[in-house]
């Protein structure tokens, strides 16, 4: 069944938003290395909800940095957050894997300064992608 952009952009929005509540979760719990992991996640989601409401049938990849550069193929302000959020990709990977760090487990090397700073930074590209979602199709839906 083919779904219409507007209701497969509100899918991964709100998937976005309830990563975004599990992120506030694990860095209210000390889990500062999956905050962190959790803030690229919510980014990633949000932006592919806004490149699925733009009308893109196959979204895929994993970089902040990437999606912001295709979403601004529709929305040249995506640039602007680009340069702001593309170091969320560095929360994707050494954030869950203990070969990523020398010496260490993220366990250990991620902090409370720098889960709220990765989390703010999610929250930037949720409000964005949201208002954007917002004008465009009414009710977070897409053209």
């Amino acid at each position: 069944m083919q779904r219409s952009p507007g209701y497969e952009g509100q899918r991964w929005l709100e998937q976005a938003l309830a990563d975004r509540r599990a992120g506030r979760l694990l860095e209210d719990g000390g889990s500062y290395h999956m905050a962190c992991f959790v803030a690229q996640q919510t980014a990633e989601k949000a932006l592919k909800a806004y490149l699925y409401a733009q009308g893109e049938e196959i979204v895929v990849g994993h970089s902040v940095e990437v999606l912001c550069r295709w979403a601004a193929e529709y929305d040249p302000a995506f640039e602007d957050l680009r340069q702001k959020v593309a170091s969320l990709d560095g929360y994707y990977v050494p954030t869950r894997y203990p070969n990523s760090l020398p010496d260490s487990i993220p366990a250990r090397v991620y902090t409370a300064t720098v889960a709220k700073e990765a989390l703010r930074l999610a929250d930037l590209v949720l409000v964005f992608v949201q208002e954007r979602m917002t004008i465009e199709g009414g009710e977070a839906g897409g053209r």
